[in-house]
């Protein structure tokens, strides 16, 4: 019986010997192919086996190796030794860069429909139906959205997938980084604090959930970068908490035996408080993402900035591989010039559809707490939605008629960067914009709103804690996101923050 067990044994021991050595060589040619290619491309290629180096030696996608990290960048962007592109030619190229560029025609549209209402929430004047006037506007950020989406994708081509993602992220919010300037310019702050936690949980739960279960649908997980997963689990948390430190202290406030009775004098004293605390912490969390961003795109190392770690994926070094190789359609200064301008457009076309919106609200008798935390910011979205919509419905036909993409091995997660962006640099943004222009922002926000935050963040950092996402775990964000907006629908407010808020003095324009 023992001469049994003893064989059982040792023939699963040797299995498992067999099975981890199969493992292990297995990743050794996986090792030594991409050694081989990047070593034939950097021209070095020997007919001698090359050694294999450890992880963090592993070779990069890039033929200018040698190169110090600013002097790679700055060639890259010249295209050093490349044909450059003419203006005529990178202007031919946006133009027919989409059939969506079709719908520029709506712009003009849409802004003479605002200028010929009257823009007025408690006299509307509705000369073309405010319906209308917030579709016109929709169809008009479409264009509007794609042109920065292409932008984004030519000026990747030039500055590479690190320094290309901060781009499209920036530009991502543009629209949202607008209606928030233009609530604040309206004084609508109450609506301004609502509009931001619906910002911030659109792009951390619902955005990057639809690009899971999509992008996992033909795939067991999709990888992220891991380098800047682990940061963002640790600046997601913070920007999150900073918003509950003035809401304990309100609330301890306002409990506390010290305040006494409600009066003038205790409000206006606590708001001095608030505020002082919210221009102290918007200047820390300006400084956090400063120094975030400078880690992840300049790491400690030789050569390590503006390209991926080296121990990224192998799916994220193709995919800088493949933009180093690609051809890009438009010169870079005029890709600039495309960019500032189309944002210069986008910002009072959006304008108008805020505008629009906001008396289609008031005749509905829609809760302002839904329609800042759930509508406005979707509403903001909707033109991303579009074409988010139309690539879903054409990449679905292609697979009907038989012609099947091969699947996309990088989770689309640049959404949550996005998220975090908006907190730990667009917020604190308008809160020292308020300051400066004499409009009491602050990060004392509702206990509802942080209350939900904190739960997103919880929920998305469990997500990506591996660096690995599937389609079930991108439909437990939407169904939670879902859960947010039903519960929402029922709350109408917090008095208290709203009379704080409203007690200081808001000037009437910059």
């Amino acid at each position: 019986m023992s001469d049994t067990n003893l064989l059982d044994r040792s023939e699963k021991g040797l299995h498992d010997f067999r099975r981890q050595s199969t493992s292990f060589l297995r990743q050794m040619d996986i090792l030594n192919r991409e050694h081989r290619e990047q070593a034939a491309e950097d021209g070095q290629h020997s007919a001698s086996s090359p050694s294999i180096s450890p992880p963090s030696a592993r070779p990069r996608p890039s033929p200018l190796t040698g190169q110090a990290g600013s002097d790679w960048f700055k060639s890259r962007f010249m295209r050093t030794g490349k044909r450059q592109i003419g203006v005529l030619e990178s202007l031919r190229a946006i133009a027919i860069s989409s059939w969506l560029n079709v719908l520029y025609i709506f712009i003009p549209i849409s802004w003479a429909f605002h200028f010929t209402n009257h823009q007025d929430a408690e006299d509307p004047e509705e000369i073309w139906p405010f319906t209308i006037t917030f579709a016109m506007s929709l169809i008009a950020l479409v264009p509007l959205e794609r042109s920065l989406e292409y932008g984004g994708d030519q000026i990747s081509l030039y500055c590479g997938k690190e320094i290309g993602d901060l781009i499209i992220v920036t530009l991502n919010n543009a629209v949202e980084a607008t209606l928030a300037i233009i609530l604040l310019v309206k004084c609508e702050l109450r609506l301004l604090q609502a509009t931001v936690i619906g910002v911030i949980l659109l792009h951390l739960l619902f955005v990057p959930g639809i690009a899971f279960i999509i992008g996992g649908a033909k795939l067991i997980y999709q990888s992220l970068n891991p380098h800047s997963a682990q940061l963002n689990h640790i600046l997601l948390l913070m920007g999150v908490l900073t918003l509950l430190l003035p809401t304990a202290l309100f609330t301890t406030l306002q409990n506390s035996n010290a305040v006494g009775t409600e009066s003038t004098n205790s409000t206006q004293s606590i708001r001095e408080t608030v505020l002082m605390i919210s221009h102290g912490s918007a200047v820390i969390l300006l400084i956090v993402y400063t120094y975030s961003r400078v880690f992840l795109y300049n790491p400690p190392g030789d050569g390590n900035a503006f390209r991926p770690l080296p121990d990224a994926p192998t799916a994220l070094l193709e995919e800088e591989r493949a933009l180093l190789h690609e051809e890009p359609e438009v010169n870079q200064w005029v890709c600039i010039v495309f960019l500032l301008g189309t944002i210069a457009i986008m910002a009072p076309t959006a304008e108008w559809l805020v505008d629009s919106v906001e008396i289609v609200r008031s005749s509905s008798k829609i809760q302002a707490e839904w329609f800042g935390l759930i509508l406005l910011p979707l509403c903001s979205f909707a033109a991303d939605a579009i074409l988010s919509l139309g690539y879903f419905i054409r990449t679905t036909a292609q697979y009907v008629l038989g012609w099947k993409r091969p699947p996309t091995r990088v989770a689309r997660a640049r959404s949550i960067d996005v998220s975090i962006q908006f907190n730990l640099f667009w917020l604190p943004f308008i809160i020292l914009l308020g300051w400066w222009s004499n409009r009491p922002m602050t990060l004392l926000f509702d206990t509802f709103e942080v209350s939900i935050l904190i739960g997103a963040c919880f929920l998305v950092n469990f997500v990506t804690a591996d660096a690995k996402t599937n389609w079930a775990e991108g439909a437990t964000m939407v169904a939670f996101y879902v859960m947010i907006a039903l519960t929402a629908w029922f709350y109408t407010g917090d008095e208290r923050i709203t009379t704080l808020l409203n007690s200081g003095q808001c000037s009437e324009s910059l």
